[in-house]
């Protein structure tokens, strides 16, 4: 599936509660059996190789939410580490402050003909500050005018499934009480024109088969498309 010239890249999120396998399966995507036509490179700009891109059919590139790397991400960490505490109201906007760092990066890329695959988004933030309590709508409003995903991937598991998997419990959202709100918020939050849920409760690599179908899927149908915003 060669690159067509003018085509802008497509936005692809992968979604789900804590220990899913969202940050493991969005590296692993790139590199997957035979069709390594996908090359993940680096996000940081300097290390784009141009001799990997000429022999790539399609160009991608991993990022994810909360960018700790930045000021604003570093404040993000302290607080999921539970070094430092916010009020609910704070630390959501600082996560979505996060997100509009990287807003005009991620355009250009797209625009450019790099294909995104992003681990967590907008609808995590969401998702987890109105199962605290907040408003949905309110938790949407600082969102609003994001740009918008071409595919969302909800990767799903049941709470006894995420409870035996490794390193569950270790930062401040990991409980299992929680994260059931989490999912019950992303329900609310699924669009079924652009979103897609997917069983993670199966072995690494049968899980990779089917998001790279959806991904492949989602990049084919979407270089003509009009960039969206969120809301």
């Amino acid at each position: 599936m060669p690159e067509s010239q003018g085509k802008r890249g497509a936005f692809i999120v992968l979604e789900g509660c804590d220990r899913t396998g969202k940050t493991s399966q969005c590296k692993t995507l790139g590199n997957y059996g035979a069709l390594r036509r996908i090359i993940y490179i680096d996000t940081v700009p300097d290390l784009f190789s141009v001799d990997k891109l000429m022999q790539a059919n399609i160009r991608a590139q991993y990022m994810n939410f909360p960018d700790r790397s930045t000021q604003c991400g570093q404040l993000i960490n302290g607080y999921l580490t539970r070094k430092d505490d916010f009020t609910d109201e704070g630390i959501h906007l600082l996560f979505t402050l996060n997100r509009w760092e990287r807003m005009k990066e991620m355009e250009k890329l797209l625009k450019a003909g790099v294909n995104l695959i992003v681990d967590r988004y907008s609808y995590s933030g969401v998702a987890f500050s109105s199962a605290k309590g907040l408003d949905m709508e309110w938790c949407k409003a600082p969102e609003s005018g994001l740009l918008k995903p071409d595919l969302v991937i909800l990767l799903t598991l049941s709470m006894e499934a995420l409870a035996r998997r490794g390193g569950f419990g270790d930062e401040r959202y990991e409980v299992a009480g929680f994260q059931q709100k989490v999912i019950e918020r992303y329900g609310m939050l699924k669009d079924d024109r652009y979103w897609k849920a997917i069983d993670a409760d199966k072995t690494f690599d049968d899980v990779t088969a089917v998001l790279y179908e959806e991904v492949l899927r989602a990049i084919e149908h979407s270089g003509d498309k009009p960039l969206e915003k969120l809301w």
